[in-house]
């Protein structure tokens, strides 16, 4: 812990020597406004240690979206009695003398009311006959009341604090009807008052108003109130005004920075690894193929009836469900990549010979892309490319170059599955070691676990004291106990040992020694057995990527999963396999395309060293700091099967 302490010592004085830069003038004097814009900050005022009080008399520019309004009506206007005379005839002010003051035009015109009602009776000649009233109502009907004056009370927000600031508009400098919807986006300028609304410290009084953007109060989702999370995720570009995932996103920025934090002041080289790659880089992944192909490719007509005559529609409608049983029982077990493999192929194949079948019974069936006649060399790439799943192999590279390396970024998977913990495009955190074995990297990705917790903890207390009122209200007193708690190391076998001692829960997959452990297992062990963070660490070979080390058991590989409470597994990480005979030998065996891996091979071949390193599931740790269930609310815009929506 005390290099954990020194290490948030520094990256606090970094950001308050930061913080000072930004809001210092080149005269020395300190300055409200924000740099690069002539506005405020909200959290400038409301997160003062004082509420803001500090700063009142103070003239300022508030910039930001209404959050919710009021109105509240004005007394009519009262005209004043006419100047009483004396016997002399001279005029006599009224006692206590009146106070002079600026009028508006909405009290003048109501002071004139009388004035306009008595020339309606002249009119009208008194008599109330029916003519003359006809002349009063058109008259009247020419001259309608105005609008009593009111005061706007609105709470603004600019995405800067979870609180907001009042504002308060007189009626006379903009409409209500513009100001008051919420979404309303404002500009305006005031001086900074005492509150006596609600338990408000302080508020803007507003004198000018510098630009409005207004809202379609029934076509703006966020006119409802209190959406559901899952209802927002069709408005992605909406949702980070509400307060709920505009906390979710700083925790996340602030996560980011503590990540960069971390590596840096431990001596890592942040490194970009590719987004497209031709490897893959666990060797059976579900990839997104990269084309420019597609648009280019013949129409076919579907192959002759008699090429596919004599079989029976229903009858590869009932193999494709059992195949598809069987694909999703391996990739449970995830026990047997070949069987996977050939598992894959033919349900690819008897899907093409179903398609076919139907593509027969339409009278006009639609043309299906010429797949057989795509030219791979006349690609962009000239060869297969896939989106990256995994950047770790590219960043081996570098690692055996500049000894500590990580990587940030996007990893892509194109599983057709619903999962609240996995999307197509999520972030992975990824760091690798060279003179490291696995006992090194379990420790480096336990402290940077806890560091992450930490400086949520220290730096993110208002976001996650709202978060934990509004989602999960555990979760500030998790994330405490996770900064100085000791993580259970245990091995794979002694995790099985463990599950089959469990009497009063029956587990969907079945458990035995050389399957994987599923996402249940492993959140029984976390949640249940240990209550508290977990390594599993010496899994059978079979259940992890060829390239992890083999151990000299021959029967388990140096790989480690971090699982936690709540969510699960969140770091999975490994010593790889340095020695060119046993990586080549696995690839051999797994029958895996030996050319996408000759530059990896390279590695073996010069110069090699026992290297280590880990993945983190970036979005999977903001669902455990903030108790989020589903990775889609963790992410800006998520992909996800058939989402794609901006």
């Amino acid at each position: 812990m005390d290099s954990q302490q020194e290490t948030n010592t520094m990256a606090n004085t970094a950001i308050d020597t930061f913080t000072d830069a930004a809001t210092t003038t080149s005269t020395g004097m300190v300055s409200l406004t924000s740099k690069y814009s002539n506005r405020v900050l909200v959290k400038t005022i409301v997160e003062r240690d004082d509420g803001g009080v500090g700063l009142i008399g103070e003239r300022l520019v508030i910039g930001g979206w209404v959050k919710s309004s009021k109105e509240v009506k004005k007394e009519p206007v009262t005209p004043a009695p006419a100047p009483t005379s004396d016997d002399h005839g001279a005029a006599v002010a009224s006692s206590p003398k009146r106070k002079e003051k600026d009028v508006s035009c909405v009290e003048i015109l109501q002071s004139r009311i009388p004035f306009f009602r008595t020339i309606i009776k002249v009119l009208s000649g008194g008599s109330g006959g029916g003519s003359t009233n006809t002349i009063r109502e058109k008259l009247e009907a020419v001259l309608p009341k105005p609008p009593l004056p009111s005061t706007l009370f609105l709470q603004i927000s600019d995405g800067s604090s979870v609180a907001a600031l009042q504002v308060v508009v007189e009626s006379t400098l903009a409409s209500p009807s513009r100001l008051l919807p919420i979404g309303t986006c404002i500009l305006a300028e005031g001086v900074l008052d005492h509150s006596f609304q609600g338990n408000r410290v302080v508020e803007l009084k507003v004198d000018k108003i510098l630009h409005v953007g207004t809202v379609d109060h029934d076509k703006y989702i966020l006119s409802r109130k209190r959406l559901p999370l899952d209802k927002l995720r069709d408005s992605a570009h909406f949702r980070p005004r509400t307060t709920t995932v505009a906390s979710i996103m700083r925790i996340r920025s602030s996560l980011s920075f503590a990540t960069h934090t971390f590596f840096q002041n431990n001596g890592f080289l942040y490194v970009q690894v590719p987004i497209i790659t031709t490897t893959d880089a666990e060797g059976f992944s579900e990839k997104f193929q990269v084309t420019t192909l597609l648009e280019k490719a013949d129409k076919e007509e579907p192959k002759a009836a008699e090429e596919i005559e004599g079989v029976s529609l229903d009858n590869i409608k009932a193999a494709i469900k059992e195949k598809s049983n069987q694909v999703e029982e391996l990739k449970r077990s995830e026990s047997n990549k070949e069987a996977l493999a050939a598992a894959l192929q033919d349900l690819r194949k008897t899907n093409e010979l179903a398609s076919q079948l139907e593509a027969k019974e339409k009278t006009q069936p639609a043309p299906s892309i010429k797949t057989d006649k795509i030219n791979i060399s006349e690609d962009f790439f000239s060869r297969q490319t896939y989106l990256t799943v995994s950047g770790r192999l590219h960043l081996e590279s570098y690692a055996c170059a500049l000894g500590k390396v990580y990587s940030f970024g996007p990893r892509f998977r194109a599983e057709k599955k619903e999962s609240s913990k996995q999307v197509a495009e999520m972030w992975m955190v990824e760091a690798e070691i060279a003179f490291s074995q696995l006992e090194d990297v379990m420790n480096c990705a336990d402290d940077y676990f806890k560091f992450l917790c930490t400086w949520i903890v220290e730096n993110c207390e208002r976001d996650a004291e709202f978060i934990s009122r509004r989602i999960d209200k555990t979760i500030i007193d998790r994330l405490q106990s996770m900064m100085s708690c000791s993580i259970e190391k245990i091995t794979y076998t002694e995790a099985v040992k463990a599950l089959e001692k469990v009497t009063e829960k029956i587990f969907e997959a079945k458990l035995e020694w050389g399957v994987a452990l599923t996402a249940e297992h492993l959140s029984y062990l976390a949640d249940e057995i240990y209550k508290c963070p977990v390594i599993v660490y010496d899994y059978p070979k079979a259940v992890k990527p060829f390239y992890v080390r083999l151990n000299d058991d021959g029967n388990t590989v140096a790989a480690f999963d971090m699982v936690v409470p709540k969510v699960g597994k969140l770091i999975s990480g490994s010593q790889n396999e340095e020695r060119f005979n046993k990586l080549n030998t696995r690839i051999e065996e797994l029958g895996l395309p030996k050319e996408q891996y000759e530059w990896y091979l390279d590695l073996r071949r010069h110069g090699t060293v026992a290297h280590s390193g880990f993945s983190l599931g970036f979005e999977l740790m903001v669902l455990f700091i903030t108790g989020l269930t589903d990775v889609k609310d963790a992410i800006p815009f998520p992909r996800s099967l058939g989402k794609a929506n901006n």
